[in-house]
């Protein structure tokens, strides 16, 4: 359809000769490219998290229970997990720069639908809706860290542009559980969408295509990374969506671990993030604010752990994920356990108890991502990243809002914990496996 010519990719123009130029518009354009996807995502995230704190004030004012609620955020999960799949493809083929900012557009207004709403059924298919367009930040993202930074730094570049999940995520608990308090828990989704509306128009003047789109050289050969040049030759080719899909990610053993540690690693994250404020309101008698500020903690221990995650890969594993991811997942068993039994009530240890979990959960949340775009094929980044982290993370999501939700109904707290720690273990196990892989399988075959 024309309407939708603008989403194709940009072409690739003729390479800049002069050293001097590429190396004064790569350090332009980096830095841009990074500060745009970085706030962009994180507004992604205002659209995103305004339901879980408008939900506890949901329930008393439209007398919805535990369990329905839930669902409307496991209808979100699945949209938006299908959705990340399904645009991980797309976005592969599609330009960047349009793309991003036209989901940020659409789940601002799906927001703001949302907050004019009082029944379950436009509940969920305005919840479905932006769920569905929230899937259209994660992939170009996805493709804009593979092209413009190389795989000795990318794990560095990706950890920081990760704390955007935690920008987002810890600045929204508190305006919403503000906004909500003092006006209303409807405004508290109209605000997130008006300002993801402002800023995907923002994003559309900022952001661009490959480095290739704009006369540059890929960032392999800008580094001179002779290993990663030879590979970039290798790739050259434009492959097919189904080659992309079927060769690189469905025929990948690597990116079939990878999912299913997303999964168990996306039941924790959602599930801390979405009922951790319900669960010290009714448990430890908690006001709203006060247990929205946990959550902040929960985001700031994720801000650092992403970094730290990327850094130690890096410089520490020299560009190996899986010691880091394998690690912060052990050690994510043992903070859920310290927050099951903790004392009551201690707001001040239990913020800190959050701030380890978000510490150790954001760290392998963020290298899954990382490890598939690298263990795939760069072409197939963002669907690798998107099957992975899209699909099958948010699977895990979906599995953490309406059937957690009944659970807790059903068994309370305690088996609201057993679950969690039951996720803790398998994605320790299904990270094990991948401790020394750097390299995706094709590659390993052929040395």
């Amino acid at each position: 359809m024309n309407f939708f010519r603008f989403l194709k990719p940009a072409p690739h123009i003729e390479e800049i000769r002069d050293s001097d130029e590429v190396k004064k518009r790569y350090r332009y354009w980096r830095i841009r490219t990074f500060y745009s996807m970085y706030i962009g995502y994180a507004f992604y995230y205002f659209s995103r998290k305004s339901f879980t704190f408008a939900m506890p004030m949901m329930i008393q004012d439209l007398g919805f229970d535990k369990a329905q609620l839930g669902y409307l955020a496991s209808i979100f999960s699945l949209a938006y997990g299908l959705s990340k799949f399904m645009s991980g493809i797309l976005s592969d083929e599609s330009n960047p720069r349009y793309f991003m900012s036209l989901g940020l557009i659409l789940t601002g207004f799906f927001n703001i639908f949302f907050g004019f709403s009082s029944s379950l059924i436009l509940f969920a298919v305005f919840w479905g809706m932006n769920g569905w367009f929230q899937g259209w930040g994660w992939p170009p993202c996805a493709k804009l860290l593979t092209h413009w930074y190389s795989q000795s730094e990318r794990g560095r570049w990706w950890s920081v542009w990760n704390t955007s999940h935690n920008l987002g995520g810890g600045i929204i608990p508190i305006i919403v559980a503000v906004v909500a308090n003092y006006m209303g828990w409807r405004f508290a989704m109209y605000i997130p969408g008006v300002a993801c509306i402002l800023m995907g128009f923002l994003l559309i003047n900022r952001l661009r295509d490959v480095p290739r789109s704009l006369g540059l050289p890929p960032v392999e050969k800008f580094h001179k990374e002779s290993s990663e040049v030879r590979r970039l030759n290798h790739e050259e080719e434009q492959l097919s969506a189904k080659k992309i899909l079927v060769q690189f990610v469905l025929k990948n053993r690597y990116i079939w671990m990878l999912a299913f540690a997303s999964f168990f690693v996306y039941v924790i994250r959602t599930a801390i993030n979405d009922w951790t404020a319900l669960f010290l309101m009714e448990t430890k008698g908690y006001s709203l604010i006060a247990a929205g500020t946990t959550i902040f903690w929960f985001e700031m221990g994720g801000f650092l752990g992403s970094l730290a995650a990327g850094w130690l890969s890096d410089l520490f594993f020299r560009g190996k994920r899986g010691p880091v991811n394998t690690l912060f997942a052990f050690f994510v068993i043992f903070s859920l356990l310290a927050m099951w039994r903790s004392p009551l009530p201690m707001l001040f240890f239990d913020s800190m108890i959050m701030f380890v979990i978000g510490f150790f959960v954001f760290g392998p949340q963020m290298l899954i991502g990382v490890a598939a775009a690298e263990l795939s094929h760069k072409q197939a980044a963002g669907t690798a990243t998107g099957f992975v982290s899209g699909f099958f993370g948010y699977a895990g999501a979906a599995a953490a809002g309406g059937p957690l939700g009944a659970m807790i109904r059903d068994h309370g707290w305690e088996g609201f914990f057993i679950v969690l720690t039951i996720s803790g273990i398998m994605s320790f196990l299904c990270l094990v496996p991948l401790w020394n892989v750097k390299v995706g399988p094709k590659e390993v075959e052929s040395v």
